[in-house]
């Protein structure tokens, strides 16, 4: 599959497995998405389902999806098959459990009810699950069963955003947003830079003013500097932002496989970085 990076670029090798075209090397603004968002939300959602996770919902038991279909192109994600939506299916740690299972909303709902009285939560993941247009309707209904819910995002779709937060019935219970690269870099890793850009600090913007419970997530990368965090700090709160380790295998560009894993020094540093800068950095998370 072959994102190959030239400095701090992305060159698209294999545009049509990557899910852009018409790129120029080392250009990502000149890419076009072929699974729009609109494509996307219009075509049957398929959901990979982690039944039981005691560690991606802070202080919950909890369900897991991961909604088939994302924006970006993130050369260091692991969640390929949920990525490429043309082949949805679920990561490789999903498949690998008999216990868990691809399935439609509607199941997805049905087994959360069963299980209700072992759970606490439920976590919306991806992929990106603002792509779904029916987001608000799951959500509500997952609220209805007496469950809290737990949306990661990466902040692409500020309006899925804003219309979940209209009212406490669709707004989520708790909010995990990506802080992937410093915000003038995302067309590295998106078809348009500016979109990207503008997408991201609206979408952290809502969050800060949301008063929902939130934590940010930044990846020791191989290509992450100080810089990026500078950038991204204007972008954040008081609220955790925890630095994670990158680790090779199963990325979407197996040139990524090649790096090293992050070691705690990089980790610390970054940590370390950002809590000079007034905000609340912390190594690891999930």
């Amino acid at each position: 599959m072959a994102l190959q990076t030239t400095g701090r670029y992305l060159r698209l090798v294999k545009a049509k497995q990557t899910g852009y075209t018409n790129c120029r090397p080392a250009c990502g603004n000149a890419c076009r998405m072929l699974n729009s968002m609109e494509q996307i939300t219009n075509a049957g959602v398929k959901i990979a389902l982690r039944k039981t996770s005691l560690v991606d919902f802070p202080g919950k038991i909890a369900s897991v999806l991961f909604f088939a279909g994302c924006g970006l192109r993130c050369p260091w994600c692991h969640n390929r098959e949920l990525v490429l939506t043309e082949a949805a299916a679920a990561p490789a740690d999903v498949q690998s459990a008999a216990s868990e299972m691809l399935i439609g909303p509607d199941d997805a709902l049905s087994h959360i009810k069963k299980r209700r009285n072992v759970l606490g939560g439920v976590v919306l993941s991806g992929g990106e699950p603002t792509l779904y247009r029916d987001l608000p309707v799951m959500i509500r209904r997952i609220k209805e069963i007496g469950l809290s819910v737990k949306l990661d995002t990466n902040g692409m779709n500020p309006d899925m955003l804003k219309k979940l937060f209209e009212t406490t019935e669709t707004a989520p219970d708790y909010i995990a947003m990506d802080l992937k690269l410093a915000p003038h870099r995302y067309g590295e890793i998106a078809p348009n830079a500016k979109k990207a850009e503008d997408s991201l600090r609206k979408s952290a913007e809502l969050i800060r003013n949301s008063g929902i419970k939130h934590e940010y997530r930044t990846l020791a990368l191989p290509n992450i500097t100080e810089n990026d965090i500078a950038a991204l700090a204007g972008l954040t709160d008081g609220a955790p932002w925890y630095v994670r380790a990158f680790r090779p295998g199963s990325c979407l560009d197996p040139s990524w496989n090649g790096f090293d894993a992050s070691t705690e020094q990089a980790i610390g540093m970054l940590a370390d970085k950002i809590r000079a800068l007034g905000k609340n950095g912390m190594a690891g998370g999930l």
